[in-house]
């Protein structure tokens, strides 16, 4: 997997504490997704799986932020994640954290890197 980058979406797409995107894993074999957001100017990627129950967090399609804008929220039971570390600042699972996907800009593109934990869908 060294050196694979995978499309998610144009840099444009995704605003500032806006809807993110979400884009098609594999996950010990199974489909997941991950997501990508901008928060203070930088792009983060997670899966889309909440760390107090394997859920995804998203209450209606790529809604992750809670209304101020400051935190992501899980849409079942109202964990806040801090959107730069992923990790839970509130609620049934403090202090836990999101699982980091690799994420990078290049071009005016967003792209996600496999790991050995996430892999992309096979066409």
């Amino acid at each position: 997997m060294d050196d694979v980058a995978i499309t998610v979406c144009a840099s444009a797409e995704i605003a500032e504490g806006g809807k993110g995107k979400r884009f098609p894993v594999l996950l010990h074999g199974g489909d997941a997704t991950g997501f990508v957001v901008r928060y203070d100017g930088v792009v983060y990627g997670y899966l889309n799986r909440c760390a107090h129950v394997p859920i995804e967090l998203d209450w209606e399609e790529g809604s992750f932020f809670e209304s101020s804008g400051l935190y992501l929220m899980c849409a079942t039971h109202g964990a806040v994640y801090a959107p730069a570390t992923g990790k839970c600042e509130g609620g049934p699972c403090t202090g836990a954290r999101l699982r980091k996907i690799a994420v990078f800009e290049k071009d005016g593109e967003i792209f996600w890197t496999p790991d050995d934990y996430v892999r992309p869908v096979l066409a």
